[in-house]
């Protein structure tokens, strides 16, 4: 499926075309794809055809901001009827969820189609989606290489066309990696603007819901259909709706504009800095700012990451530890044992450096650096070498995502394509980073790019029917 879901939308409000056919397409589309991709692990043709039904049957329909759009989220995303696996083998006994999770019953209040659950890391710890239990999502630019993850399935659903929007989770970098890795849009909202009630938690204080998608305007109006409160999670804002896409149309101007140096410069290989200084030069500044003791900000995040996912999971740790992924199981084992004092420790950096953050956006609004320190890496790829350190490939691919979660703010990623001579197929992307609650910079500028024609997220050349 080519086109855009704000297209998608627009056909079937004025009955150029039905829902039930576009989502017939999005179907035939994953049928013919997903052998290479492995992107889904629940397919819900005949949940799909019905409410697809009930949209072209809907007085109603003609107002529907996301009619007939087929969609897919992340299968930690409550899907009723379906146990929520959060990309594990344990959760497949837990009992069929009631009811759809908040954020995907806002977009089919407004027309969207669900059309099915996609793979991740296991319990959202990883960045690679090479999954033990369900296999690896592929990238479907090169299926030899990861999608990145643990958001992977989200990402490579849309960047092999089979939906043209979906739903991730972003802890450490979990919407951005696979955006970046796999050539689409991403939206890592400020945490706390969206609502979690009906998700599988992995670091409370950490995780954010958001989408992807081929286009800026696509995730606008996905993020603008899914703000607003709800009493269910605690951590979610009381904030009134604040829709950005009528202000996409403004671009870049009058935005203060800077790239990250430092940390961000010193951690990524040439195609990433080639990358972000495509969008620098697009967007015309040649200002660098650094961002104080980024890696501190990481280590925090790795160390508040690592005492709530090891806290959660310590039960079924001690009753069946070999049903996890051997890999997330020593993870989880060793999380359990670190110490208070490091993690009461790690919490005043997180505080403190959200304060010498909060500085530097006193003088710009938004904030470019590189999403991931490469392009994908084949699949098993175990080392990296990266600033003249060999660091561990799936953990490194959070390197410059990582000191950015840790204060939640906001983050659009936007794809370029050509900057690794080596593999010119592959994209790579690149953070749009905001101040909280400026959703709309971030935005705006991936709109400004996209429209300029230096970010673009194509469909990749996958099996018959596209």
């Amino acid at each position: 499926m080519n086109a855009s879901a704000v297209s998608v939308a627009a056909a079937v409000r004025e009955g150029r075309i039905q829902a039930i056919d576009g989502v017939r397409q999005a179907l035939q589309r994953i049928a013919a794809t997903d052998k290479q991709v492995n992107a889904f692990t629940s397919v819900l043709a005949d949940r799909a055809l019905k409410r697809a039904a009930w949209v072209d049957a809907h007085p109603r329909r003609a107002r529907m901001r996301l009619a007939g759009v087929p969609f897919a989220v992340k299968n930690l995303f409550d899907v009723a009827g379906l146990p929520t696996l959060a990309g594990s083998k344990i959760e497949r006994e837990a009992a069929p969820a009631a009811r759809d999770a908040v954020l995907v019953r806002r977009l089919e209040s407004e027309g969207a189609v669900l059309v099915g659950a996609l793979n991740m890391d296991e319990y959202a710890y990883g960045f690679s989606t090479e999954n033990t239990h369900y296999g690896p999502t592929r990238n479907p630019h090169d299926p030899a290489r990861i999608s990145g993850g643990s958001s992977g399935g989200s990402a490579a659903a849309v960047a092999a066309g089979q939906v043209p929007l979906t739903l991730g989770s972003d802890t450490n970098g979990s919407i951005r990696v696979p955006a970046s890795l796999c050539g689409t849009f991403g939206l890592k909202p400020t945490f706390g603007r969206l609502p979690r009630t009906g998700s599988y938690p992995f670091v409370a204080s950490l995780d954010h819901l958001g989408p992807f998608a081929r286009g800026a305007a696509d995730l606008a109006l996905a993020y603008d259909l899914m703000q607003g409160p709800d009493r269910d999670d605690p951590a979610c804002a009381q904030r009134d709706i604040e829709p950005v896409s009528p202000l996409l149309e403004r671009g870049a101007a009058g935005l203060r504009v800077a790239v990250l140096g430092g940390w961000f410069r010193t951690m990524a290989l040439a195609e990433a800095l080639a990358a972000v200084d495509a969008v620098a030069q697009a967007l015309g500044t040649t200002r660098l700012v650094e961002l104080p003791e980024a890696a501190r900000a990481r280590a925090a995040a790795f160390l508040i990451t690592c005492a709530e996912g090891g806290a959660l999971h310590l039960h079924d740790l001690r009753r069946r530890a070999h049903d996890f992924d051997p890999m997330t199981r020593d993870r989880f084992l060793a999380n359990a044992l670190v110490p208070a004092a490091w993690v009461v420790q790690a919490q005043r950096v997180r505080h403190w450096f959200a304060r010498h953050v909060a500085q530097v956006f006193q003088t710009v609004d938004v904030l470019i650096a590189p999403a991931t320190p490469c392009t994908a890496p084949t699949i098993g790829t175990e080392w990296l070498e990266i600033n003249g350190q060999r660091l561990p490939a799936r953990a490194s691919m959070g390197l410059l995502t990582q000191p950015i979660s840790c204060i939640g703010l906001p983050v659009a990623t936007v794809p370029l394509w050509g900057m690794n001579p080596a593999a010119p197929q592959l994209p790579i992307g690149v953070q749009l980073i905001a101040a909280p609650w400026r959703e709309d910079h971030c935005l705006r500028v991936a709109a400004a790019l996209e429209a300029a024609g230096l970010c673009s997220a194509p469909v990749a050349a996958l099996g018959s029917g596209a």
